[in-house]
């Protein structure tokens, strides 16, 4: 570092923002708030945030990406970044400001929408009760969204998957690969309602373990029956974007994202391919992994 001072770069930058810029203390803690997600990243490089070089920001980004994060979630991350390590510059901390010639992400009609949580409130207000399937199609999108599940691993869930005493399930991705991921009391909660409606469908030999199966047919359901359902009840919702079952778990990055949680814990708990299980849990373990949604995620924060 260029010089030496009393306060750390990120209490001076604080300072700067409240006196010298004159912004609220919202928009400020905003601001720190995105740098922090930045920081515990470098924690996991060995690095402080003054240590970063132009190819941790771009292994930062590409993480966001592999996450499921919305470009325009990268974008205001890296104009934080931009505008704080500036000011470390000017400040005389570092020689150079090492995020100059990033591009941030770009931001196209094309790009995958995320929902706010009152509209994911509405899609599964909109779900039919009375129907035969009602509480099954409730449980379902409540589980892609509150454990963030691809719909295939939605459609493959087994009831020996399932550890509900230890708010648990397990999950296999792609490549056959098997990850813990903590489930939400409310989860829980609307799936034991519908084992009482699963308790009296006649299910086909061969498929008694799978959690979602077909009132009619007795058999798991596919992935094309759940995205047109998904497709129903946001129109229902009258919800004017394009909304996959895939959109629920970029909604889940987001939003513990958003919330403040660690970004390799959400990679972790995504699965991505890219991540091995035991490499994930070398690293985090499972009490961990149940600490950082119980305070990041919306469905617990509201309780």
């Amino acid at each position: 570092m260029a010089k030496t001072t009393v306060r750390s770069p990120l209490e001076s930058y604080r300072m700067f923002l409240r006196l010298e810029k004159g912004l609220s203390p919202l928009t400020v803690e905003a601001y720190l708030m995105d740098i922090g997600k930045f920081g515990n990243f470098l924690v996991g490089e060995g690095k402080q945030l003054a240590d970063a070089v132009l190819e941790d920001f771009r292994a930062f980004l590409s993480m966001l990406g592999e996450v499921g994060i919305h470009p325009r979630t990268q974008a205001r991350l890296l104009s934080s970044l931009r505008s704080f390590y500036g000011f470390l510059q000017l400040d005389g901390f570092i020689a150079g400001n090492p995020v100059e010639r990033l591009k941030s992400p770009k931001i196209g009609m094309h790009l995958p929408d995320v929902l706010t949580l009152e509209e994911i409130d509405r899609i599964i207000d909109c779900v039919d009760l009375s129907m035969l399937e009602g509480q099954r199609n409730r449980a379902m999108i409540e589980l892609m969204y509150s454990c963030g599940l691809r719909v295939s691993e939605l459609c493959n869930l087994r009831m020996s998957d399932l550890y509900l005493t230890e708010e648990f399930i397990r999950v296999t991705g792609k490549g056959d690969k098997q990850r813990l991921v903590p489930i939400s009391p409310r989860a829980i909660e609307e799936l034991n309602y519908y084992f009482n409606d699963r308790d009296r469908i006649a299910i086909k030999p061969g498929y008694i373990d799978y959690v979602f199966v077909s009132e009619r047919r007795g058999k798991p359901l596919s992935r094309i029956t759940v995205f047109c359902l998904v497709k129903e009840l946001v129109k229902a919702a009258g919800i004017n974007k394009n909304v996959s079952p895939h959109t629920f778990r970029h909604s889940f990055a987001t939003h513990l994202l958003e919330g403040g949680a660690n970004l390799r814990i959400i990679q972790a708990m995504l699965g991505h391919e890219s991540i091995s299980t035991t490499e994930i849990y070398t690293h985090i373990d499972s009490v961990r992994l149940r600490e950082e949604v119980i305070e990041h995620h919306p469905r617990n924060r509201r309780k």
